[in-house]
């Protein structure tokens, strides 16, 4: 009897180990499960800022607000080419929030403001604007893609209004004789050296790269000083 007792607990140990070693995968492979949801479910705040002068400080755009990773252009807002706004799409991923100061920050256009914010929702990544209070998450209510639309429309409209401000400044000024345009790019004797070089036969885009100018400004200075056409 004692033999048949010590060899039944013996097969009750075994299957009692077989049954925790099976379980010991599934376990661990639900907690990292678990710690990979919880690091998706946090993300990162990515605070994209854009200015369009050098007079224009950047810091001001997204002051107090805690970031993980700024992106940063120094291009007008009517420019395509904005490589940190590519940069900063293609850094962010699922769970992560978008903080901009505004949405004219962002978008050069309702169409483009649009396009960015339900590209980004579509992946799952917050889209956050500081100036109008505004968060789009992708699961907005038929009221909030309204009001991404109208704030849109809103900020396209101002942008239009300055510029329209501006062109109506200086018609002004220069019928009060007060508006002097851009500062010159290149002093008097620069140009003159230039305009010798060119006459001498050398290329313009050498002349160019050597007086850190485009070659329409190249153009330019030539034409005005000597009347020609390039």
């Amino acid at each position: 009897m004692e033999r048949v007792k010590e060899l039944t607990d013996t097969k009750r140990r075994a299957r009692y180990t077989k049954t925790t070693r099976a379980l010991k995968p599934a376990r661990s492979t639900k907690l990292a499960a678990t710690a990979a949801s919880a690091r998706s479910a946090k993300g990162q705040c990515v605070g994209y800022i854009r200015v369009s002068t050098l007079d224009q400080r950047e810091d001001r755009q997204l002051e107090g607000v805690k970031i993980d990773r700024r992106f940063v252009d120094h291009v007008s807002g009517k420019d395509v080419k904005r490589p940190q706004l590519m940069a900063m799409l293609s850094f962010v991923r699922e769970g992560d929030t978008v903080v901009c100061h505004s949405m004219d920050r962002l978008g050069r256009n309702l169409d483009d403001l649009r396009k960015l914010v339900f590209g980004l929702t579509e992946r799952g990544i917050r889209v956050e604007f500081r100036k109008e209070n505004l968060i789009f998450t992708g699961e907005d209510s038929p009221m909030a893609n309204l009001l991404l639309s109208v704030m849109g429309a809103i900020a396209e409209f101002e942008r239009q209004l300055i510029r329209e401000r501006q062109r109506e400044g200086i018609e002004l000024a220069k019928k009060r004789g007060v508006y002097k345009g851009r500062p010159r790019t290149l002093s008097v004797e620069a140009v003159a050296s230039l305009v010798h070089k060119l006459a001498a036969g050398e290329k313009p885009s050498a002349v160019a790269r050597e007086f850190g100018v485009s070659r329409m400004t190249l153009h330019r200075y030539r034409t005005r000083e000597v009347g020609v056409e390039a």
